[in-house]
C-alpha cells in the first residue's frame, strides 16, 4: 500500500491532454425512461480556512451568504429564479437555527423562497444535495440551490445544567426573596461550561478516539497513514498551483483582506510528520494532528436543476446526479466505515462495477480510516462476515482517487465537504475526460452516504 501511494503522488500530476485521451470508450448513460435528469449546473464554495483564523469574527450566516452570492455571480441566475434552498451545518448557531433562511435573505434572494436546514453530521451538505433531488424528481421543484456551512471558530458553550435550571427559576420568581433563595443554591460546581466535544451521544468516544481503533483493527500503521495525510496535502498543493480547484470563489471578510484561497494546505515530509505525538490514545495511538483533518469554516453552495429547466434558461450542465444511497451500521466499531458499506450498494443501484468509475472521491476524516476502509473493501472476510457479500468490493484505484487533495488537506467544514466532493468530481470528470464519478463519506452516528455522478455531454 505504502509504495502505491508512492507512486501515485508521482504520476497524479493531471496535464491537458492526459485528460481526454484517457477517456476513448463511451459507456452507456445512466438516463431512465420516464425519470428526469437532474444536472449539476454549477458549484461554488468559499475558501476553506484553519478555524480561529481570517473568519474568526464572522458568524456561520456570514459564510453562508458568501457562497450564496458567489453562486449567483458565477450563474448569472435571477435571485427570484430559484424555488428552493436547503442548507445543511452541523453545530448550529442558536441565533441563527435556520441558517439556510438567513443566509438566503443576506445573499438577496427573493423573501418568497421557502427555505430548510437539514443536519447530517459530517454529510449534512449531501443530504441537502439529495432533498433537492427529490424535490426535483417529485416534480415540486425545477431550480433549488442547495450547500452548506460550518463555522468552528465560534460555538455554543453553555452553562452547567443545574446553572440552567437555576437561571431559568430565576425568571419565574416574583419576590426579591425567591431570587435570594435561587441564589443561594449556587455552588461552584455549577460555574463549570459544557464544551462540545465531535464525540458520540451514544458511546461517549471522541471520533478521533474511534479513528485510532478502526485503524489499530485494520492493521494500518502509522507510515501508511503519514503518507497517505502527505500524498493528500501534495496533490492539494499541485491542484492548488495548478489552478484546478475552481470551486474557490474570493471572498472579501469584512474588516479584513480578501480571501481566495484555502489555508490548511501543508505539504510536509515524513520526517516531520513522525515527531507529532498521538493525538486521542496516548501514548502508543497512531492518528495524529498531521494525519487527522483540522477544525475548519467554510461554506458551499451548489445549483441542482432538472435537465430541462437548465437548458430552457440557457445553463450548459456540469454533471448529471444520478443514483445514491445511505448506509449506517455500529456506531461503535464501525462509525467510519460507511464509503465500505454505501459503495456497492449504489454501484448495484446504478448498474455499474468499481471498474466503470474514472473518479473517486472520498471524505478523508482521517488517514487511518480511508486506509481503514481500503483495506475492508478489500477483504472477503470482512464482506462475508459483516457485509452478507460472497467476496470483497474491491479498494478504489489510488491512480483515480482524490487526486486534487482532500479534506485532510483542503479542510473539512462539516457541513459543507459534500459539496465539495461533488463539484470536484463534476470538475475532474471534465478535466480528465471520465464519465462516470462516485463520492462516498464516513458520518458521525455510523452513517453514510455514496452518489454516482455522470458527465454531462461537452
Amino acid at each position: 500500500m505504502a509504495s502505491m501511494l508512492l507512486n501515485s503522488m508521482r504520476s497524479c500530476s493531471v496535464s491537458p491532454s492526459w485528460g481526454f485521451n484517457m477517456f476513448q470508450n463511451i459507456k452507456k448513460t445512466l438516463a431512465r425512461p420516464g425519470v428526469k435528469n437532474i444536472v449539476l449546473v454549477e458549484g461554488v464554495r468559499t475558501p476553506f480556512l484553519v478555524s480561529g483564523t481570517t473568519y474568526a469574527n464572522l458568524m456561520p450566516h456570514d459564510l453562508g451568504r458568501a457562497a450564496l452570492q458567489g453562486l449567483l455571480n458565477r450563474t448569472g441566475i435571477p435571485k427570484d429564479a430559484v424555488d428552493y434552498i436547503v442548507y445543511g451545518t452541523v453545530i448550529q448557531e442558536v441565533k441563527t437555527s435556520n441558517v439556510a433562511r438567513e443566509a438566503a435573505l443576506g445573499a438577496g434572494f427573493s423573501d418568497k423562497i421557502p427555505a430548510h436546514t437539514v443536519s447530517m453530521a459530517c454529510i449534512s451538505s449531501n443530504q441537502a444535495m439529495t432533498t433537492a433531488a427529490g424535490l426535483i424528481a417529485a416534480g415540486q421543484s425545477d431550480t433549488i440551490v442547495a450547500g452548506g456551512v460550518e463555522f468552528l471558530s465560534d460555538v455554543p458553550i453553555r452553562h452547567s445544567r443545574e446553572m440552567r435550571k437555576i437561571m431559568l427559576s430565576v425568571n419565574k420568581t416574583k419576590t426579591f426573596g425567591q431570587r435570594l433563595g435561587l441564589i443561594g443554591k449556587l455552588r461552584l460546581s455549577h460555574f463549570s461550561p459544557e464544551l462540545p466535544a465531535v464525540a458520540e451521544f451514544s458511546t461517549g468516544e471522541t471520533m478521533g478516539h474511534s479513528a485510532d481503533r478502526l485503524a489499530a483493527a485494520f492493521g494500518v500503521s502509522r507510515a501508511e497513514q503519514d503518507e497517505f495525510a502527505a500524498r493528500s496535502h501534495t496533490l492539494a498543493k499541485k491542484a492548488q498551483d495548478s489552478g484546478l480547484l475552481q470551486d474557490v470563489i474570493s471572498f472579501k471578510v469584512p474588516g479584513r483582506d480578501i480571501v481566495s484561497k484555502d489555508n490548511g494546505i501543508r505539504p510536509s515530509t515524513m520526517e516531520q510528520m513522525a515527531k507529532l505525538k498521538p493525538a486521542f490514545i496516548k501514548p502508543h495511538g497512531t492518528v495524529t494532528a498531521a494525519n487527522s483533518s483540522f477544525l475548519t469554516d467554510g461554506a458551499s453552495a451548489v445549483l441542482i436543476m432538472s435537465e430541462e429547466k437548465a437548458l430552457a434558461m440557457g445553463f450548459k450542465p456540469k454533471a448529471y446526479l444520478r443514483d445514491f444511497v445511505y448506509v449506517s451500521q455500529d456506531p461503535k466499531d464501525q462509525l467510519l466505515l460507511g464509503p465500505t458499506y454505501a459503495t456497492p450498494k449504489v454501484l448495484e443501484r446504478a448498474g455499474l462495477s468499481m471498474n466503470d468509475i474514472d473518479v473517486f472521491e472520498f471524505h478523508e476524516a482521517f488517514a487511518g480510516q480511508i486506509m481503514a476502509n481500503m483495506k475492508a473493501m478489500e477483504s472477503d472476510w470482512f464482506a462475508q462476515t459483516y457485509m452478507g457479500r460472497k467476496s470483497k468490493v474491491g479498494a478504489p484505484p489510488m491512480e483515480k482517487f482524490n487526486l486534487w487533495g482532500g479534506s485532510l488537506s483542503l479542510g473539512h467544514p462539516f457541513g459543507a465537504t459534500g459539496c465539495r466532493l461533488v463539484t470536484t468530481v463534476a470538475h475532474r470528470l471534465q478535466k480528465e475526460g471520465g464519465q462516470y464519478g462516485l463520492v462516498a463519506a464516513c458520518a458521525a452516528g455510523g452513517q453514510g452516504h455514496a452518489m454516482v455522478i455522470e458527465a454531462y455531454p461537452q
